[in-house]
């Protein structure tokens, strides 16, 4: 396994941005960005050997200083969306922007996906990786407490590509991190991932209302477009979402995982019958939000890619968890540590 990094750019504000590059020879090969502690490329084996990366993104620097589909971003304070931009926190109301219609969306106008993480490479007897670091300060883009966020991303045989996240704060505050990353298990701009075979370990997921606010019910998947619990093709019913009663243009929803939360487990598992690649992801989140990429445009800031090119599994707490007290609480306190793991495992099907 070997770890190299290079320089890769400078911030608008003349910062040097590096790429972390982990290679485990003719098994995976992970780039990292100290931008946005955004996960560039994965490349993978298909079922003849050939290595492709399967993740969407930019060749450079340039497309993620703008705005973009987070593409492999790191994204908090609180990724997903909380209505209205507001959450009341021990009898204080905290206001937020609203940059998605009424709510807001993944951290603000400049989330965790749009600052430079400090940056150092790790090594255990497990595997190696980079650990980024940031200190958001109390009050930045409305939310209290100075927050310090540890990200680590870890390359481990045979083919494994783990997240840590750990967080803590001097204030009440939320929290909710998760990455970003769009994933073509056929290679990043061949084709769409309607094709992809995928299985979610959830019997419930939360509907949501016009907004892509969760109505704080629980439904049950089965019977509906949603069950995932054996494995169907994205496009099975996608286009059934577009029609009413439903306010999507695809999947778009947070699924309520079996695992018990704090506890790695299985979330989902994806097979793409082409190449053979397979990806499981597992987490010890409470839920995965699937995003199949409905409102990329095809244009530069997505990076050329077009709609449905590439799919999210967001590993993280309910959307609105502030708002909602009967979902898994996100509330962080001083003395607290926030503690998260994601691990996506690669294989092929013979």
């Amino acid at each position: 396994m070997t770890y190299e990094v290079e320089r890769f750019g400078t911030t608008s504000d003349g910062q040097p941005v590096h790429v972390h590059t982990l290679t485990l020879p003719g098994k995976l090969r992970v780039r990292l960005m100290d931008y946005g502690a955004t996960l560039l490329s994965v490349e993978a084996p298909d079922r003849q050997g050939t290595m492709a990366n399967i993740t969407l993104g930019f060749p450079t620097l340039e497309g993620y200083l703008g705005r973009h589909p987070y593409f492999g971003s790191t994204v908090g304070r609180y990724a997903n969306r909380i209505a209205g931009g507001r959450f009341t926190l021990d009898g204080q109301t905290f206001t937020l922007a609203t940059n998605n219609g009424p709510n807001h969306l993944h951290g603000g106008r400049k989330g965790f996906d749009a600052v430079l993480w400090r940056s150092e490479p790790v090594q255990t007897p497990e595997g190696r990786g980079v650990r980024f670091k940031y200190t958001s300060p109390d009050g930045e883009e409305g939310y209290p407490g100075r927050l310090d966020v540890t990200v680590t991303y870890m390359l481990l045989p045979p083919a494994n590509l783990r997240i840590e996240y750990m967080a803590t704060t001097d204030k009440p505050t939320v929290v909710n991190l998760t990455n970003h990353a769009y994933w073509n298990l056929r290679g990043a701009g061949n084709g769409d991932i309607l094709g992809h075979r995928l299985m979610l370990a959830a019997d419930k997921y939360l509907p949501i209302d016009a907004t892509s606010i969760p109505t704080g019910e629980l439904a049950d998947v089965r019977g509906t477009v949603f069950d995932f619990t054996t494995p169907h093709t994205i496009d099975e019913r996608i286009d059934v979402l577009k029609k009413p009663p439903y306010h999507t243009q695809g999947y778009d929803h947070c699924y309520v995982l079996r695992g018990p939360a704090g506890t790695l487990a299985l979330a989902a598992r994806v097979e793409e019958p082409t190449s053979g690649r397979v990806m499981e992801v597992y987490t010890t989140e409470p839920g995965v939000q699937l995003y199949c990429g409905n409102f990329l445009g095809g244009g530069p800031s997505a990076g050329g890619f077009g709609q449905h090119a590439g799919f999210c599994l967001e590993t993280q707490h309910f959307p609105d968890s502030p708002n909602k007290p009967h979902f898994p609480s996100t509330v962080l306190r001083p003395g607290e540590t926030f503690r998260s793991t994601t691990e996506h495992r690669f294989a092929v099907l013979p």
